[in-house]
């Protein structure tokens, strides 16, 4: 056995808690995994499903070019080859039946690419598109002098720069839904800005792109990351349910007692599940400490994911945003995975982000409001017959980004010399995203490291 100088537990096997155990396993450290669930990825995972032998993602989880710790993570475990890059991006937004406008980039440097999309984006009118344009930069430039950000919200930001109603529908709001997971009357303009920039006002074009995988989500990270920390000596385990951290002498934690009364004791410990289960583990003299507490604070936003199989294909378009229905975003997976030749026709997905008031209605209800939609957009699709569907609620899928859970995600270090956060929802400048998870992994990973030369 290792000293236990290097050894460290990871509790939780989403992209959070495999990042930090890759990059601790590749400096030699031992790392355990440990997953309560029966499978690895935390609530970014996939599915075989059984009927139709498509992949189903328990979310419609997009990366973006401008994802850079997370591209390179999945460079280190081996699986950057099984990604797809749309580089050129194209998003068809529906307002009604033949009311179409596309957003698309021309083939320019950045931000020019997006400028371009902008003039052609036929649902504003060229005086709005002008003054979206105008908003962008004054954004930007509130984003670098001055915290005034922190305190808007992203309906206020758009009050303060003068967008029309009309704009915000058609153009603000469905990307900051889509990129925060809540409705702009509360949603923190800061983290809207901070996605804008990086993903779309970014100096190379290649940011703004949409970046698919070929493979399952679950087969895109969990197994790479697994190989990877098992060469290095480390253990990957599901089903090994945490049920306390136990301090030791001098207020470390000393070990988790897991749920079928094993004891593991390593030097440093790195939670990287949600907010409200790390305060179920923690004891109680922890809990109390004013840096935990105030996590009760913290709320989350649901995610409704609806998976429709239909006999046949009703739009050509890979992905469209429907404006001004309960319904956001359709994913045509027989497009997007075109090159592959393996999504069943007509198979579609359906995100509903921000999804408070319907999360807690009968999948029978959603099914039919999401189906409602689609015929009032895609008339077409009135004479299709649905094969098979599947509703997936992520009733905690993250955390709110409304302005007082910014001011209370934590960073990475805690009261407790060697006990470390990871997570979507820790301070990483960015909402809820694969990125932010990873970003976070990574910075715990680096905690334990510089812990360990002290």
């Amino acid at each position: 056995m290792a000293s236990a100088r290097k050894n460290v537990v990871v509790i939780g096997a989403g992209f959070a808690g495999l990042s930090a155990a890759v990059a601790l396993a590749e400096r030699g450290l031992r790392v355990t995994v440990l997953e309560g669930k029966p499978a690895l990825g935390g609530r970014a995972y996939s599915f075989a499903d059984p009927d139709t032998g498509d992949f189903v993602d328990n979310g419609q989880h997009v990366l973006m070019g401008c994802y850079g710790e997370t591209l390179d993570f999945l460079k280190r475990i081996g699986t950057y080859d099984q990604l797809v890059f749309q580089v050129d991006l194209k998003i068809e937004m529906l307002a009604g039946p033949g009311q179409s406008a596309v957003l698309k980039t021309a083939r320019l440097p950045g931000p020019l690419h997006m400028m371009a999309a902008l003039f052609g984006y036929r649902h504003l009118s060229p005086a709005e598109r002008i003054s979206v344009m105008r908003g962008g930069f004054r954004m930007l430039v509130m984003r670098r002098f001055g915290d005034e950000l922190r305190r808007l919200t992203v309906a206020q930001l758009m009050d303060r720069l003068g967008q029309s109603e009309h704009a915000r529908q058609c153009f603000w709001y469905p990307l900051s839904i889509a990129t925060l997971n809540d409705e702009p009357e509360s949603s923190s303009s800061q983290q809207l800005v901070e996605v804008l920039r990086r993903a779309f006002f970014s100096r190379h074009r290649r940011d703004s792109a949409f970046v698919y995988s070929r493979v399952g989500l679950s087969d895109l990270y969990c197994t790479g990351a697994t190989r990877l920390i098992e060469r290095a000596g480390g253990t990957v385990v599901s089903r090994s349910i945490v049920e306390m951290l136990e301090l030791g002498a001098g207020g470390n934690v000393a070990s988790v007692r897991l749920r079928d009364g094993r004891r593991i004791e390593a030097s440093d410990f790195i939670s990287a599940v949600p907010a409200p289960q790390l305060l179920r583990i923690l004891p109680e003299n922890a809990v109390a400490d004013p840096f935990f507490s105030r996590f009760t604070g913290l709320t989350s936003s649901p995610i409704i994911c609806v998976h429709v199989w239909l006999d046949r294909e009703v739009t050509n378009s890979p992905f469209i945003g429907f404006i001004g229905t309960t319904t956001q975003w359709l994913f045509n997976k027989r497009q997007i995975f075109a090159q592959r030749g393996e999504a069943h026709p007509g198979y579609l997905s359906f995100v509903i982000s921000g999804a408070r008031k319907l999360v807690d209605s009968s999948n029978e209800e959603i099914l039919d409001i999401v189906i409602n939609d689609l015929h009032a957009m895609i008339p077409a699709s009135r004479e299709a017959k649905v094969v098979k569907s599947l509703v997936l609620k992520e009733k905690n899928a993250t955390i709110a980004p409304d302005l007082r859970s910014l001011e209370l995600r934590p960073k990475a270090k805690t009261p407790i010399a060697n006990f470390f956060l990871a997570g979507d929802w820790i301070q990483t400048e960015l909402p809820a995203t694969i990125e932010s998870a990873v970003i976070s992994g990574r910075a715990a990973a680096a905690a334990v490291l510089s812990r360990s030369t002290e």
